[in-house]
């Protein structure tokens, strides 16, 4: 993979990430200190990491995640902003080079602890403005002791989405109904790449899927990444409207619960949207941080 295009080698980068690499410790340091739960922890600091399909760019000033197979803010973003308020330009054209050299749309992911503290003002005025889908996210946990019943739903049942490529085929058009309303059945932007997604997930043996159905009928869909012991994220909670109310997507995630216990992690991990985290506060889950957005105007 090829490095930033920002001068990284000059002095004056490297004294910027001297800078940045120690602020980043102080802050680890002060979560230490405020006694925080492992789960706590570990919701509030996890940093993106390479697995399959999935390139990775850290550096002390920022990370870049990149999903060639999935072209679309979110997948593909810039984290963990740590850098003074002299080098945020030199941050911002070295991750935009990153992604305009692959031709990705991308966003800026804002944490409590982004540094400088200003930095959402400093995107804007480089055109780089809150996410109009979803500007903000709250980080929700739920212990693996948590009490979760799944629902007594006649036809319910909760299916391997990674089985099988026709198993993954069918959860990835839930979400595009629920997500996109899309038509389930009809065809998607990113079809062309789904063989390849499949791949990279059936190689990333930390990741499970979930395809919920009902009769049969495929209903919702869902996934999650376990770091055992630290805990487990879950994201992609998918519900296709005809099926919604019926206690399907409490069910997946009391089987995700259910799959971080066995794999003898702290619990569950969220970001909660708008519409999302309303219904995660009812099962439990409580905010310990947040998460902004921004993306290109």
């Amino acid at each position: 993979m090829k490095a930033p295009t920002a001068a990284a080698s000059s002095n004056a980068s490297a004294a910027a990430d001297a800078r940045a690499g120690s602020m980043r410790t102080s802050l680890r340091h002060n979560d230490a200190m405020r006694g925080l739960s492992q789960l706590e922890e570990f919701a509030m600091t996890h940093r993106p990491r390479p697995e399959p399909g999935v390139d990775v760019i850290d550096t002390p000033r920022y990370i870049v995640r990149i999903v060639a197979s999935f072209p679309i803010p979110g997948p593909n973003s810039a984290s963990f902003i740590r850098c003074g308020a002299e080098d945020v330009d030199e941050v911002i054209d070295g991750v935009e080079a990153v992604f305009a050299e692959r031709n990705l749309p991308y966003n800026w992911i804002l944490d409590p602890d982004t540094q400088p503290s200003d930095l959402e003002e400093r995107l804007q005025t480089r055109g780089i403005v809150a996410d109009p889908m979803d500007s903000e996210a709250a980080v929700m946990i739920l212990p693996a002791d948590a009490e979760l019943q799944a629902p007594a739903l006649k036809g319910l049942v909760i299916e391997d989405s990674l089985h099988d490529l026709e198993s993954f085929t069918a959860a990835e058009r839930v979400a595009a109904e629920a997500f996109a309303g899309l038509p389930f059945g009809e065809p998607m932007p990113m079809d062309g790449t789904r063989d390849q997604r499949f791949l990279d997930a059936r190689a990333y043996h930390n990741r499970k899927g979930i395809l919920a159905t009902v009769d049969g009928e495929p209903a919702g869909s869902a996934s999650v990444t376990l770091f055992p012991p630290h805990g487990a994220i879950i994201n992609a909670g998918a519900v296709r409207p005809r099926f919604r109310g019926l206690g399907v997507y409490r069910a997946m995630v009391a089987a995700r619960l259910g799959m971080a216990r066995e794999a003898g992690a702290a619990g569950l991990v969220v970001w909660g949207g708008h519409m999302s985290a309303p219904i995660l506060a009812g099962l439990g889950f409580e905010k310990v941080s947040w998460r902004r957005f921004c993306v290109k105007g």
